[in-house]
């Protein structure tokens, strides 16, 4: 039987993990070749899509993230994301 008040201190202790989005296959892919590449373009090339594809990937990653409430506007936020939600590790950079 628990108290009241541990009821009420227990939940705040409690860390929670981020949510995560669920990205595709593809998305990740595009996420990782970009990051790993000095432009979209570059990216592209090596994907064997256009540089507009992934534009639009990056986009939707980006709003997949946002929809989840951790925004990521930079690259260097989205590699952030990347680490943090196991989609690459350091050790691959």
């Amino acid at each position: 039987m628990t108290s009241p008040v541990m009821e009420a201190v227990v939940p705040h202790l409690v860390p929670t993990q981020p949510a995560r989005p669920a990205l595709s296959t593809r998305e990740v892919e595009v996420l990782l070749a970009w990051m790993a590449a000095e432009s979209k373009e570059d990216a592209a090339h090596k994907l064997f899509i256009s540089q507009s594809t992934v534009s639009t990937h990056i986009s939707r990653i980006r709003a997949k993230y946002a929809a989840v409430g951790r925004c990521a506007p930079t690259k260097a936020h989205l590699l952030a994301r990347a680490l943090q939600d196991g989609y690459t590790t350091l050790e691959e950079w």
